[in-house]
């Protein structure tokens, strides 16, 4: 009777382990897509694309690079404004700038 028992454990043992590893497998496809996604969106907004590498940092990562984007100025707004010849837009209501050009 003990031979059914251990081997029915090391066969539940086997099933978890096969469990943990693939759970394992699907949060890193997931960290390397949101990473993939981060590092578009960083691209696009005119920053260097390593800045999704933020993400990795456990707990602030993510929410440093949201912040980067929310509330940093883009160079690809500055690119935009020299392209128009020097005339960047200012919102309706937002302050002035010293940075404009008149």
């Amino acid at each position: 009777m003990d031979n059914t028992s251990s081997a029915d454990s090391a066969a539940a043992a086997g099933l978890v382990a096969g469990g943990v590893i693939i759970y394992c497998l699907i949060i890193v496809v997931m960290v390397a897509v949101f990473i993939w996604i981060y590092w578009r969106i960083f691209q696009k907004a005119g920053y260097n694309g390593a800045l999704a590498l933020l993400n990795l940092v456990p707990g602030v990562g993510p929410l440093i690079c949201i912040l980067i984007l929310a509330f940093g100025r883009w160079p690809i707004e500055d690119q935009l404004a020299a392209a128009r010849g020097g005339v960047a837009y200012i919102p309706p209501g937002a302050p002035p700038s010293s940075t404009l050009s008149t």
